[in-house]
């Protein structure tokens, strides 16, 4: 194609208008006219209400993200706050579960102390105050062992009490701990006295946390809930300590002899403070010696030796 023939005209999108600095002036003045006409006779005033309605819906859908995005944020520091306040109402619940836990314990060994402290002056032996230190880990014996030994005077065959009745006796001393076998220990016996009938017998220890009356014959005079006592007669417990009280009394056909179960007066598990009381042989006079017989000197009458 020939050189002559091209169309070097600038195409439709390049061509230049007025200049802008004629554009400023007038858009400037046209800005200037609306003013003063919208000031003067408020023209643009229904224009304004029907672009206002007609974008109103499209601001709505606008904000509809952004207002998500600030109720998401809310809902997580909401819930981030209701956490935290729920784990310090919790740990504060848990140290007041805890200080009431521990005000009731200490209501129960007030209790208990003021009960002991009670019966101190009863008793007509000396006692002295101790606490229980832990159980032994024989599963086949009861046992205890408390902060008093021989140290402080406990001999082995010293009673044990608490503010419910005798709880067992002293059978191994240590300079600064004693072993305490208790009345529900198989091997442990104790002489009793029936208060209803006053009848002297012997109570054993059984299996768990009972004790039974052996060698009662069939027709025995014993009811459920008798209360048995010590009688004193061992020279080991002061007479008048609550032991047990009768639970069950099954008299056997086959056998001379009735089954009766009691029910120690005395806790086993759970106690922590006891009186070890100072055995009444202890407390018994010594035994006077036999004077020697005078030699026997032969009478007047007697004959003498020939020599």
């Amino acid at each position: 194609m020939p050189l002559g023939t091209l169309d070097r005209r600038p195409p439709p999108f390049f061509h230049q208008g007025p200049s802008a600095l004629t554009r400023l002036a007038l858009f400037s003045a046209l800005a200037l006219f609306l003013m003063a006409a919208d000031t003067r006779f408020a023209v643009t005033r229904p224009l304004r209400s029907a672009l206002g309605l007609v974008l109103l819906p499209l601001e709505r859908a606008i904000q509809v993200p952004v207002q998500w995005l600030g109720n998401g944020g809310a809902y997580a520091r909401g819930l981030q706050s209701a956490q935290a306040d729920l784990a310090v109402a919790q740990r504060a619940l848990a140290a007041q579960a805890e200080r009431s836990s521990q005000v009731d314990r200490l209501n129960v060994e007030n209790a208990r102390l003021r009960a002991l402290i009670d019966l101190r002056p009863a008793l007509k032996v000396k006692s002295q105050a101790a606490e229980v230190l832990y159980e032994a880990t024989d599963p086949f014996s009861r046992k205890v062992f408390i902060d008093r030994g021989g140290s402080a005077g406990v001999v082995p065959g010293s009673p044990v009490i608490d503010e419910a009745g005798v709880l067992g006796q002293v059978t191994r001393v240590y300079p600064l701990s004693a072993e305490v076998t208790l009345l529900v220990d198989k091997e442990a016996a104790i002489p009793v006295l029936n208060l209803r009938t006053q009848q002297r017998s012997a109570a054993f220890g059984a299996d768990g946390n009972a004790m039974e009356l052996r060698f009662q014959a069939g027709n025995a005079d014993i009811k459920v809930g008798d209360l048995l006592q010590t009688s004193g007669v061992d020279g080991v417990y002061p007479p008048g300590l609550n032991v047990a009280k009768v639970t069950k009394v099954d008299p056997r056909a086959d056998s001379a002899f009735a089954r009766i179960a009691l029910q120690p007066t005395a806790r086993a598990d759970g106690v922590r403070h006891v009186l070890v009381l100072e055995p009444i042989a202890a407390q018994l006079p010594p035994r006077p010696e036999p004077e020697p017989e005078p030699d026997r000197k032969p009478g007047k009458g007697g004959k003498g030796r020939k020599s």
